[in-house]
């Protein structure tokens, strides 16, 4: 009787796998844009260790940007990248084009992660990575909160923890979130 339970629970521990596995290979095919227009996933970040943040350039938290360039600066040469997804669900704070957002982030904080094209992260027209991330069946229920929202993907594609927009980004506990995940 013992081998069958045995049997069981490799079975059950296998599906949990696949299952889990599946979960990564979805959230890595979703397509989004770059701000350049062009089409791509994280799918094209595998084996990198992925900081998936709602930016505005009109926001209180603004700022973060400092803090998100010093974080990929430090970290990118280890397999670690910042992506910058513009929002303006939240009071109109990132209302302008794509051209201006680039602009804006490259001479004010001299950004060099990638950015994104402008998204939705909530509401009917959420995109479907933040529905992935943050729906009802998603890996952190609940709508973002605000401007600088944070989602940390690990190397398998897997979403490995959030951090809500006023913790900053070089912050001890992000950063040493970053640190294990590049292990």
């Amino acid at each position: 009787m013992r081998p069958l339970f045995a049997a069981i629970a490799i079975a059950i521990a296998f599906a949990f796998a696949l299952v889990a596995s599946a979960s990564a290979a979805e959230l890595t095919a979703i397509p989004f844009k770059t701000i350049d227009g062009k089409e791509t996933s994280l799918a094209a970040y595998k084996g990198k260790v992925v900081l998936v943040v709602n930016t505005a350039s009109k926001c209180g938290l603004t700022a973060q940007y400092e803090a998100l360039e010093a974080v990929y600066d430090k970290y990118s040469k280890k397999g670690f990248v910042v992506l910058g997804f513009p929002c303006n669900d939240f009071g109109n704070q990132e209302p302008g084009t794509l051209g201006e957002i680039g602009e804006f982030c490259k001479t004010k904080f001299d950004v060099s992660f990638p950015l994104m094209d402008k998204v939705h992260v909530k509401g009917a027209e959420q995109h479907p990575l933040y529905a992935a991330l943050t729906g009802e069946k998603g890996a952190f229920p609940g709508d973002v909160k605000w401007n600088f929202g944070k989602f940390l993907i690990g190397k398998d594609g897997k979403p490995l923890a959030r951090f809500e927009p006023p913790q900053k980004p070089d912050s001890a506990e992000i950063t040493a979130a970053i640190e294990k995940a590049l292990e």
